[in-house]
């Protein structure tokens, strides 16, 4: 028996705005509270976190990662609102994605 498998994507009209890669990201930044030490987890180049992220941002219609640079009391960075009811739509739009293609039979 066979099993389809898809990955999901969502764009606007400047490119990819959000997929599994950044949703991934933006959960690690939500635990860690930063986007150094998210990176770190992921295994990816701060560079790369920076341009994601930002890429997201531009993006989005809200604001959905907000950073603080570093100093004296440090930075940070944390998922908005806006951004865990993005990372929330995705997981449950992706599971429902799931769950129709495990339905389908290929033969």
């Amino acid at each position: 028996m066979y099993k389809i498998k898809s990955r999901i994507w969502i764009e606007t009209d400047q490119g990819m705005f959000l997929g599994n890669g950044r949703v991934q990201l933006l959960k690690a930044i939500e635990e860690t509270g930063s986007l150094t030490k998210a990176a770190k987890s992921l295994k990816m180049s701060y560079k790369k976190a920076w341009n994601l992220i930002d890429s997201v941002n531009k993006n989005a219609a809200e604001e959905v990662v907000s950073t603080n640079v570093g100093g004296k009391a440090g930075g940070g960075a944390i998922v908005t609102d806006y951004g865990k009811n993005l990372i929330q739509k995705f997981d449950e739009l992706n599971e429902e994605t799931i769950e129709f293609l495990n339905e389908k039979n290929f033969e």
